[in-house]
């Protein structure tokens, strides 16, 4: 389990120093302190999280099951779950994917980590240990609450793509990624699944 903590602690550490931008001297010093305070409260987060009990996670036949047939005018054209074990923790996983006649797609997952003390939860959804908000002339990402769930948003306007990250009770991570669509269709997909119902899985 300690070596699964470094591993996230490394992975989380890669993220939010990608997000760190500019290459002003009078900048670094900021940086630097907001860097080092995000993975303080990462750390802090881990030692609360890894005091958990783990639980088993639930059939990937009922996470597929809240994938639904069609979103937003897409059509479902393929689905796929799976439940794997690895390095000492197990995840289930559902993923759809769906198209239209136009160019537009979007790919569902949905992952059940059962709590497994936070380390694959926080590997899977490292941006709920920090605070982002960046914008560029193409585009932004932000960490926000999405559904009333702690998320991260981000978008190119160049490409037209996007993707929406959802926390929900420490173990089920939703991610809603799409090209050649806008974000507010993202967020109507991102609602039209049943996340509370989700939230009621055991």
């Amino acid at each position: 389990m300690k070596k699964n903590f470094f591993l996230t602690m490394t992975v989380a550490s890669a993220i939010l120093f990608s997000s760190c931008g500019g290459n002003k001297e009078t900048e670094e010093k900021e940086e630097s302190k907001s860097t080092a305070d995000a993975l303080q409260q990462f750390a802090d987060k881990a030692k609360e999280m890894q005091s958990k009990e783990p639980v088993d996670p639930i059939d990937f036949r009922k996470l597929k099951e809240l994938l639904p047939e069609t979103v937003e005018g897409l059509s479902k054209k393929e689905s796929s779950g799976e439940k794997n074990g690895a390095m000492g923790f197990t995840i289930s996983r559902a993923e759809a994917r769906y198209t239209d006649d136009s160019d537009a797609s979007v790919h569902v997952e949905i992952f059940d980590t059962g709590g497994v003390a936070g380390v694959a939860t926080m590997a899977l959804a490292a941006w709920t240990m920090a605070d982002i908000d960046k914008e560029t002339d193409n585009g932004y990402e932000k960490t926000t609450k999405l559904e009333g769930y702690k998320g991260f948003e981000k978008y190119n306007n160049e490409s037209k793509s996007g993707e929406l990250n959802v926390l929900i009770g420490d173990r089920y991570v939703v991610n809603v990624n799409g090209n050649n669509i806008t974000m507010d269709k993202l967020k109507s997909i991102l609602a039209d699944l049943d996340l509370e119902k989700l939230s009621e899985l055991k």
